[in-house]
């Protein structure tokens, strides 16, 4: 499957309904979810097990799905969005299992971890404990984080992980919250895989 066809069925996934700004709960854009799961493709990641944390309403765990990923974990806490990522993924023919509870509580191994965790906008380090859950359970790890975050992501992870690759990305964020402002904010962002050790 090419990365564009992938992008448009990506664009077919529902969003949160009732999106949570203290869980900093943005939908990820079809386009930035369709340039990481190419990535992790391109790389041949996609190969094995795949937990998408913090799932949302499942647009990497269902991207995963659609290139041909067999074993899909996707966990998050809001069963509400639990509810919305199961019918997308029945809507787009991918089957996964959803387990609803906080990151940090979910054990396994994995070949594979996706991510998009919380910025840490509303509540700074809320980003730690899903790079702490991902070097604990994955052995490669795809993250999306705020645009020069390289030198924490380094420090933070030294003798865990390493970074592997750093992918500068433009994040599409629509209207969500009363307090923004534009319709659609284009926000500079990094793809980071990395490999733990």
């Amino acid at each position: 499957m090419k990365k564009r066809k992938l992008e448009m069925l990506l664009e077919q996934v529902e969003g949160f309904r009732s999106p949570d700004v203290r869980r900093e709960q943005y939908a990820t854009p079809a386009v930035v979810a369709a340039e990481l799961l190419y990535f992790a493709y391109m790389n041949g990641d996609l190969m094995g097990t795949v937990a998408d944390l913090g799932c949302g309403t499942g647009i990497l765990a269902i991207g995963a799905g659609l290139l041909g990923t067999k074993k899909i974990i996707g966990i998050d806490s809001d069963i509400g969005a639990l509810k919305i990522a199961k019918q997308n993924a029945k809507r787009l023919g991918v089957e996964i299992e959803w387990v609803c509870c906080d990151v940090r509580d979910f054990c396994g191994r994995f070949d594979t971890v996706v991510m998009n965790p919380p910025f840490g906008a509303q509540e700074k380090g809320s980003d730690r404990p899903f790079l702490d859950k991902a070097l604990e359970i994955g052995s490669v790890i795809y993250s999306i984080h705020n645009a020069g975050s390289a030198d924490f992501i380094r420090g933070y992870i030294d003798g865990r992980g390493k970074v592997t690759d750093i992918v500068a990305l433009k994040f599409p964020m629509r209207h969500t919250f009363k307090f923004h402002r534009k319709e659609i904010a284009l926000i500079n962002v990094e793809l980071y895989r990395i490999i733990r050790k």
